[in-house]
């Protein structure tokens, strides 16, 4: 990350804190978000779509119901990620913005690096190389791969508005495309 961006992403984060939330906390916000990451991933790779009806947008919703049912075993079961299995978090972009009839929302892009252990090759499409991370002796090999994902959670912070972040944009780059 930039020094302009990470500052630019805790000047948006004082914001929040003055004129949204003054309860809201980086800290506890991502430990929220690795969560949410690892029971949608796990939810995603296991096809169980119906039950991200409150996690996730209808709109990201209907696009990934098309794209799982493309995927290759393989690929599927590359998107599930273990909360232990996350070796590093941080927010890509962060939007304060109002709609033309006065909502107010927040919106915070997470990236996530994972470890897989999924048959994935070594090469996957795109051209992109897939890290992998040899565990154990010759004999007890155990290959992970490195992966990465992409998720948007965004707020709404009108008044009476339910306070519930929903994942507004989901990418496995690589995997689920």
């Amino acid at each position: 990350t930039s020094p302009v961006a990470w500052l630019r992403t805790r000047f948006y984060y004082l914001l929040i804190r003055l004129y949204f939330d003054q309860e809201f906390s980086v800290e506890e916000f991502t430990r929220g978000a690795k969560q949410a990451f690892s029971v949608v991933s796990k939810l995603l790779s296991q096809r169980k779509l119906d039950l991200l009806d409150e996690l996730v947008s209808a709109e990201v919703l209907q696009v990934l119901k098309e794209k799982i049912s493309l995927l290759p075993d393989s690929h599927r079961d590359a998107l599930a990620a273990d909360i232990d299995a996350i070796m590093y978090t941080t927010e890509g972009d962060v939007r304060i913005y109002y709609d033309d009839d006065g909502m107010k929302f927040v919106s915070i892009l997470m990236r996530f690096w994972y470890l897989n252990g999924a048959n994935l090759p070594d090469e996957v499409p795109g051209e992109t190389k897939v890290f992998q991370i040899v565990f154990g002796d010759e004999s007890t090999k155990e290959k992970r791969h490195l992966l990465t994902a992409n998720y948007e959670f965004q707020r709404e912070f009108t008044e009476g508005a339910k306070p519930d972040w929903t994942i507004t944009r989901i990418e496995h780059p690589r995997l689920l495309e």
